[in-house]
Order: C-alpha cells, then sequence, then structure tokens
C-alpha cells in the first residue's frame, strides 16, 4: 500500500486574515508537483521503524490509536521530493502521506477531519491535505475558504541559504502583521478576486505585494534584483516562502529552452542555481 503527497513552493500569502490587534496567521500554500511517498508491504516480520522521522512515527501512532488498530507485520519505505527546512512542507506532506498509506492499508475512506486532527496535535501545518488551493489558518488547522484548482503557473526559482524557524519568528510576524494590517488586507482581497474570476496575472500581482510585504520582516537577499528583471523575463510575479528559503518567478506558460537558459545565468549571476518546477493546478 502506499500513500502520496504534494508539496509546496512557499506561499502566494502568509499574512493575516484581517486587520486587528489580534491576527491569525492565514497562508495559500502553493501547491508544486514534487511529493512525499510512504509505502508499506504486509509481510512476516514485525514493522520497522518508519524512515521519516518522529512527526511521522507519531502520525501513524495516532491513527492507529484513533481507529484502535494495529499495524499487522511488515514494512516501511519511504521517498520523498521535497528539501527539508527550506519552505516545501516537507514534514507536513510526509506526515499526510503516511496516513493516506494508512487509509489504503486499512481500507478506510480518507477522512480529511481525522488528517486535521493528527496535524494539529504535531505541528502548525500546510494545506496540503487538500488536493485544491485553500485560504488556511495554519495554526488553527482551519479551512476558511476552498479557492479551487483553476489557477496554475510555471517556476523558476532558488532557495537561499539558511532555514527560518516558524514558531521562532511568530511573534516578530504577529508584530508585523498588526503595524501592516492593512496593506495585507488589500493583498488578500486581490488575492482571492483573482481566484474567483480565474485570473492567473491577478493571483500572480498579489502573490508580489506579499512577497513584497515579507521582504519588511523576513527579507530575501534577491528580492530586489528579481523584481527589477521581472518584466525582462517575461514574469507575471514572484513568490516565496514567507518563512522559508524559497523565491521564485511565476509564469504564465512553461519557459522555452532560451528563456530557461537565461534564467539559469540570471540566477547564476546571483549566486544561485536555479531550478524549475510547475506549482498550482490550470
Amino acid at each position: 500500500m502506499s500513500g502520496v503527497c504534494h508539496g509546496t513552493l512557499g506561499e502566494l500569502y502568509q499574512g493575516p486574515l484581517r486587520a486587528g490587534l489580534e491576527p491569525d496567521i492565514a497562508v495559500v500554500s502553493f501547491p508544486v508537483d514534487r511529493h512525499s511517498w510512504v509505502h508499506f508491504t504486509p509481510g512476516t516480520a514485525a514493522p520497522n521503524r518508519l524512515p521519516l522521522g518522529e512527526k511521522s512515527a507519531t502520525a501513524a501512532r495516532l491513527f492507529l490509536e484513533h481507529f484502535g488498530l494495529t499495524l499487522p507485520p511488515g514494512h516501511w519505505r519511504a521517498h520523498s521530493d521535497l528539501r527539508v527546512g527550506v519552505g516545501m512542507a516537507s514534514s507536513t506532506a510526509d506526515i499526510v502521506a503516511t496516513l493516506r498509506c494508512l487509509f489504503r492499508l486499512f481500507a478506510l475512506p480518507y477522512d480529511a477531519d481525522v488528517v486535521l486532527g493528527v496535524l494539529a496535535a504535531i505541528e502548525r501545518a500546510d494545506s496540503v491535505f487538500l488536493d485544491e488551493f485553500a485560504l488556511h489558518l495554519s495554526g488553527r488547522h482551519r479551512v476558511i475558504r476552498r479557492l479551487g484548482r483553476d489557477i496554475g503557473f510555471h517556476t523558476a526559482h532558488i532557495s537561499e541559504p539558511g532555514t527560518v524557524d516558524t514558531a521562532a519568528v511568530t511573534d516578530l510576524l504577529l508584530g508585523h502583521y498588526r503595524r501592516h494590517g492593512e496593506e495585507y488586507e488589500r493583498c488578500l482581497t486581490d488575492l482571492l478576486k483573482g481566484f474567483a474570476s480565474g485570473d492567473p496575472a491577478a493571483v500572480a500581482r498579489a502573490a508580489t505585494t506579499s512577497a513584497a510585504l515579507s521582504q519588511k520582516v523576513l527579507p530575501k537577499a534577491t528580492f530586489a534584483s528579481m523584481l527589477a528583471h521581472r518584466e525582462r523575463f517575461g514574469a507575471d510575479g514572484i513568490f516565496v516562502a514567507h518563512t522559508g528559503c524559497l523565491i521564485g518567478y511565476l509564469f504564465p506558460g512553461r519557459p522555452d529552452a532560451a528563456l530557461k537558459s537565461e534564467l539559469s545565468a540570471f540566477f547564476h549571476s546571483l549566486g544561485h542555481q536555479c531550478s524549475f518546477a510547475q506549482g498550482g493546478y490550470g
């Protein structure tokens, strides 16, 4: 039996749900066509330790406890395309892939509420448990609005050095949100209008605004250069992992070989290796 879950390329929006003195951290994660896989093969030996770390092992334990089940003899295996600690939602994807594998192993219907309950017991989470965009309160594990599957982009992106501990910067972020609440509210309104009208260019503009607001609190070293060259490359916008290391361009279509070469040379001049991936759906 196998379970699979996509990761993210950071977020198209991260900020308050609405302007106010007590903001929640709301996110619109940017799904990417990169995945985490978990496999369980029934056998005769006692199950080995799940090779994905403590969070996934905890998720498996909570699942079994919730349904009153016992894992049969067999063997766990896992694989992931997702880099750890850069903003690709690797740990959440590992957890969801583990749970999906277990639902299939025990022939149970997939239950998003069970998944949310397990995630809530373990970590602040991205909305990778859904196969669509969503406005999601990551700390409260609550989906505010589903945004569908009509929007998609091609990306050229890099990962700047370092990592960000989201929990360690939460208070810093909330203070920033209070100071810039109205700007974030306009940004989120524009983003949601873009999704509602199926307008990728409007979504990309709002994502760029969210990235620019993030510069004031957790800046990316390459943001100014990328913004200055956006029109040159024909990108609709810029996205970032707001509490990670990723930054990249949003394109309406797949870059051809010549544009990929130009982009690669540009990012190389900034000291980074460029990667290409499809994000969203559409």
